[in-house]
């Protein structure tokens, strides 16, 4: 078996930091670093750690210097960017239209709340090997919905498709530099780069060990820790829909973690027998099967049981290949997304049907949500009392 068995109760003993320590540990001293240098610190460390090649590459780039990458890219590639851009936005506006502010009456007059975006928001989208442009919009069109005034992109070595991302996004500027490096550079305001009000969007452990840091002086989205993918599955489910989506998920990082919940063990076996199938053809192979060895398949009684160790894992993307699979949903409730039946499949999330696809992880689910037009919101409530003797009772409790 690719994927080791567990039981539910091994399943309940499983804990998982989203924070390494030792990456913690790195990162405060490269967080000290900048704050004490600076602009020469940021370079300096950028320079070590690979993300420029020498002191003198260009690190700022604005808008304007962004369009020429967008302007180099093929009409398909352009429409790709666009459509899913437009999607994102959508999706993001509806949420921001499902709230509003509000006016009650009070004793001795009235009472409400503001809802205004934050200032500055720092996106941050993983690059080198693995560039995610769709991380870029996922992060910056959705605070660009919210009506963030300022939006700064950071990513290191960006691929053509991160920077053409970014100008479709219409953010103010790219910053070139990753890692914790960038971290402070947004939360510190460094050289060109302004102080941000929210650092958001996903990234490798020493990026969340960073946000985790600066978590304070400004705001963070969440910390995520290695991606993750369970899908809960019976014997109605076809095994090769539940391989390619485990694989799918499993290709991103050999950190990585795809769970399996199932109900029968026959449907396990069919479904790591897809696995060893599609592994062979693979090209991300190589990172997919250490992915797996992280991953585990957890044989359960009933449906009931799976969902329980479901709701304990907490998992960022939940995929239900059930009979059923609406009532099932229903059921479950801790996630960062849900994708409902065998169509729904999580790459679709992914890569841009408008849902966000920075998502908790490592049981995070269980205190918070996703990346969404919220994170960049404020709600400021307010008061005005003018009728001071309606308000007699409130005063006299306020002095008692």
């Amino acid at each position: 078996m690719l994927l080791r068995t567990v039981t539910p109760d091994e399943v309940k003993e499983m804990h998982f930091d989203p924070v390494d320590p030792v990456a913690r540990d790195q990162a405060a001293a490269i967080l000290a670093d900048i704050r004490l240098n600076g602009l020469e610190g940021l370079i300096d460390t950028a320079v070590r750690l690979k993300d420029l090649e020498t002191k003198e590459s260009k690190i700022y780039y604005t808008l304007a210097e962004l369009k020429p990458y967008f302007d180099s890219l093929d009409e398909k590639a352009k429409g790709v960017l666009q459509r899913t851009a437009d999607r994102i936005k959508s999706f993001a506006e509806a949420q921001r239209n499902s709230i509003s502010t509000m006016t009650t009456n009070v004793v001795g007059g009235s009472a409400g709340h503001y809802i205004s975006p934050i200032e500055v928001a720092g996106c941050y989208a993983p690059g080198g090997r693995y560039p995610l442009p769709s991380s870029v919009l996922m992060t910056a069109v959705t605070a660009r919905a919210a009506g963030v005034k300022t939006v700064i992109v950071a990513s290191p070595r960006p691929a053509a498709a991160t920077f053409a991302a970014a100008y479709v996004a219409g953010v103010d500027a790219l910053l070139a530099i990753g890692g914790a490096q960038a971290v402070a550079a947004l939360a510190y305001g460094v050289g060109p780069v302004p102080r941000c009000d929210v650092i958001v969007g996903p990234g490798n452990k020493w990026v969340t060990a960073a946000k985790s840091l600066v978590s304070g002086i400004c705001g963070i989205d969440m910390l995520a820790g290695p991606s993750e993918v369970l899908v809960i599955a019976d014997k109605s489910c076809d095994p090769n829909f539940v391989a390619a989506d485990l694989l799918a998920q499993a290709e991103h990082d050999t950190e990585a973690r795809p769970i399996l919940v199932c109900t029968d063990l026959e449907v396990v076996q069919s479904i790591d027998a897809c696995l060893k199938t599609r592994l062979e053809t693979l090209p991300s192979a190589p990172t997919a099967s250490e992915a797996l060895k992280k991953g585990y398949a957890c044989i359960c009684s009933d449906i009931d049981t799976a969902i329980g160790v479901s709701n304990i894992v907490g998992p960022e993307h939940l995929e239900i290949h059930t009979f059923n699979p609406e009532e099932v949903a229903k059921k479950c409730t801790n996630y960062g997304a849900v994708f409902i039946g065998a169509v729904s499949a999580e790459v679709l999330g992914d890569y841009g049907v408008g849902p966000n696809h920075v998502l908790p992880t490592c049981g995070t689910s269980r205190y918070t949500g996703g990346l969404s037009v919220f994170t960049f919101l404020r709600i400021r409530t307010w008061m005005n009392i003018v009728d001071r003797s309606a308000a007699q009772d409130v005063i006299q409790d306020c002095v008692h």
